[in-house]
């Protein structure tokens, strides 16, 4: 989610709340199936477009909802090297779907013309790129890829070649996600359970997490004081512009997350949602190493052998 909206941060200390083992419920209202789709090949994130969800994952391999399936967008990724696909995001008008992998992978995806732009290995670097945000619209975005090098590259000129520049946060460690919720506003979490915020898009600072047990997978950057990180053990954390507060699903590891408001929905090793009164796991018929979701209409939860659930 986007939002132009830039209020101060306010730092705070950690709080811990922990919540009992989980209860799996089955509602009417909360079906999940499982959509046929045309690969067989872990899918890592997902997205929805103004033309419909869409999905990127192994292969360099992306995935468009059909009437009947899941079927072949683009395939080979953006530098037809079949470099696997780990994150993805979409501009504020839905008209580009951006996309980053291995090898120093970055797309750019018209879902419109279905036009392919390949912006790979910015400033010729090859590495390992886990996740992208994007803000803006078509053609014009700010562009914020994370990678294992420990660095953020970033173009304010919709990636064109010459105009990336990056910045290393923290130690050094894998940067495993990244989201904005403003056009250079937003937070990133790495494999060393440290939360950066930025307001300027190019310098960086810690914001928590203070004792902190696991390693963090997974942000959804709403506002200053609204954001959301989850990680290994199971663990959601919640900075409200006061103070961390911690829940935990019971989950092994939660790769991903998005909220609105007090409500969400969380993956791992199974579907979580959150309501006012906390976090209640869903039955779905698949949950083994669930990696991406997207809270549209239909609601979509991708992962490993191709799997996707609809809700």
């Amino acid at each position: 989610m986007h939002e132009t909206t830039r209020r101060t941060f306010l730092r705070g200390s950690a709080a811990a709340a922990a919540l009992a083992t989980v209860p799996v419920i089955g509602a009417a209202d909360r079906v999940w199936t499982s959509e046929k789709t045309a690969v067989d090949v872990t899918l890592y994130d997902v997205e929805t477009t103004i033309e419909g969800a869409y999905a990127v994952g192994g292969s360099g391999y992306v995935l468009e909802r059909g009437d009947d399936a899941w079927g072949i967008a683009a395939s080979g990724g953006p530098t037809g090297n079949g470099n696997d696909l780990y994150g993805s995001d979409v501009t504020d008008d839905g008209e580009r779907l951006w996309f980053v992998g291995s090898s120093g992978a970055i797309g750019e995806y018209d879902v419109r013309t279905r036009g392919l732009n390949d912006h790979s290995a910015p400033n010729d670097v090859t590495n390992n790129f886990n996740d992208v945000a994007v803000t803006g619209e078509a053609g014009s975005a700010n562009v914020y890829v994370a990678g294992d090098s420990g660095q953020i590259y970033y173009s304010f000129e919709n990636g064109e070649a010459g105009t990336w520049d990056s910045v290393t946060p923290g130690s050094g460690s894998n940067l495993n996600a990244i989201d904005f919720h403003g056009p250079r506003s937003g937070h990133a979490v790495d494999g060393n359970k440290t939360v950066f915020v930025t307001d300027d898009g190019s310098t960086w600072e810690k914001v928590g997490i203070a004792d902190a047990n696991n390693n963090f997978y997974g942000v959804d950057s709403d506002a200053p004081d609204d954001l959301t990180v989850v990680g290994g053990g199971g663990t959601v954390y919640h900075w409200d512009g006061a103070e961390w507060v911690r829940e935990d699903t019971g989950d092994g590891a939660l790769r991903d997350v998005e909220m609105d408001g007090e409500t969400g929905l969380a993956v791992g090793g199974a579907v979580f949602r959150r309501d006012a009164e906390g976090w209640t796991q869903e039955a779905t018929p698949a949950g083994a190493n669930l990696r991406g979701v997207v809270d549209g209409e239909p609601e979509v939860v991708v992962g490993a052998s191709a799997t996707v659930l609809e809700r």
